[in-house]
């Protein structure tokens, strides 16, 4: 007579039999479901392996580190957004385009923005793309090598600031920030016109406008100051 499993290995038998077989596209986007639920500064080999039920080493056989595998959560993001083939005549509203959808994405992902500014180049393939495709609208467009390298870096620098202010709740509440940003505007109020001028007589109209609108007006005059470079 066979002797019976005990209740306890029968369950973790279980288990073992219905984990998915480890791969890197697995690990990444178990890492993606981390940060989305701890933020990113909980996304740590450990705490992947741990998610996936098995122990940090295994991970190492696809990922060396945990620097690596947040850059492998940046790129899967990146490949949310499409690019279009250049279209000269319309290179404007193309880069427009390509920024807000940026943005939009990175900001969906709240933390993923810091792994762009801590990564020399993002060398993913998605990420690869998209700089493929600014620089060819750019190229195309009759700009300059010079401006257009340039400008590449300066318009991913632009976006990635904006999906992080975008994205960041600073930990509080909405109520507690528009009491904050109250708070702020009183205090700009009650500073000194003799000492601050220029600030307090701007007031109404630095406190005006909404994300949007600012978002616009600074990528308007990022594209403006390019056109300029157009022989």
């Amino acid at each position: 007579m066979s002797i019976p499993v005990p209740p306890w290995q029968q369950r973790a038998a279980r288990e073992r039999s219905a984990r998915r077989p480890l791969s890197l596209d697995l690990i990444v986007r178990t890492a993606l479901e981390l940060l989305e639920t701890d933020g990113l500064d909980a996304v740590s080999m450990r705490k992947v392996a741990q998610r996936l039920g098995t122990g940090a080493a295994s991970l190492y056989a696809y990922v060396n580190n945990k620097d690596e595998l947040h850059e492998l959560m940046l790129d899967l993001v990146i490949g949310e957004i499409s690019v279009p083939d250049p279209d000269p005549a319309n290179w404007r509203q193309q880069i427009k385009d390509l920024i807000n959808r940026q943005v939009e994405v990175l900001a969906a992902h709240p933390g993923i923005a810091r792994v762009v500014l801590r990564t020399p180049a993002p060398t993913g393939p998605n990420a690869l793309a998209v700089t493929e495709a600014m620089l060819s609208i750019l190229r195309a467009a009759g700009l300059p090598d010079r401006a257009v390298a340039f400008a590449v870096d300066i318009l991913a620098l632009f976006a990635t600031a904006a999906a992080m202010e975008l994205s960041a709740d600073f930990g509080l509440t909405d109520e507690q920030r528009d009491e904050r940003i109250s708070q702020v505007e009183q205090y700009f109020a009650s500073l000194p016109e003799d000492r601050f001028p220029t600030l307090v007589s701007m007031l109404p109209v630095l406190s005006q406008g909404d994300y949007r609108e600012r978002f616009d007006f600074g990528l308007d005059l990022l594209l403006n100051g390019l056109a300029a470079w157009k022989p």
